[in-house]
């Protein structure tokens, strides 16, 4: 199972985040990425949010002025299906970075600055429950540990190491 790294996006806290080039991902963070509510975001199993360029796709289509990188995630994938994700699941991206998923992101009201009711579509009580048949399971993003530093580009191919 893989994907591409359709955009890098960072920010010195807040949404939207900027589309990069490329960045280097330690284990505390993607260079030139910051976050304003530290209690909430960031640490070492939160280092990279990824969402799919797919969920961008379909919230347009319900109407949503939405765009890569206005969710706050680090790395907008494309062709990854998240459906069979699961915690604990580790990616090789692109030559050295290999993340290992942490946990799914629960939307936060920042993100209603683009419609009041956009988390509904990103995240469910099946979600909340850890439960993956949730039609909802990994819209909302995932978070990642980092296991082995690297610099990733825009392009970078995104594979699941485990299936």
């Amino acid at each position: 199972m893989q994907g591409i790294i359709k955009q890098i996006n960072i920010s010195s806290g807040g949404i939207p985040k900027k589309q990069i080039a490329s960045a280097y991902v330690s284990n505390e963070r993607v260079q030139g990425d910051d976050w304003n509510n530290k209690k909430v975001h960031g640490g070492p199993r939160q280092v990279v949010l990824m969402i799919a360029n797919e969920t961008y796709q379909s919230l347009v289509q319900l109407g949503y002025p939405v765009f890569p990188g206005a969710l706050g995630e680090n790395f907008t994938t494309e062709g990854l299906p998240y459906a069979p994700i699961r915690f604990g699941d580790t990616f090789s991206v692109g030559e050295k970075l290999i993340l290992r998923i942490t946990k799914l992101r629960v939307p936060c009201n920042t993100i209603k600055v683009y419609g009041a009711d956009i988390g509904t579509h990103l995240y469910d009580a099946l979600a909340r429950d850890g439960n993956p048949e949730s039609p909802h399971w990994g819209a909302g993003g995932f978070y990642a540990e980092v296991l082995h530093e690297g610099t990733v580009q825009a392009g970078d191919v995104i594979t699941i190491k485990n299936d």
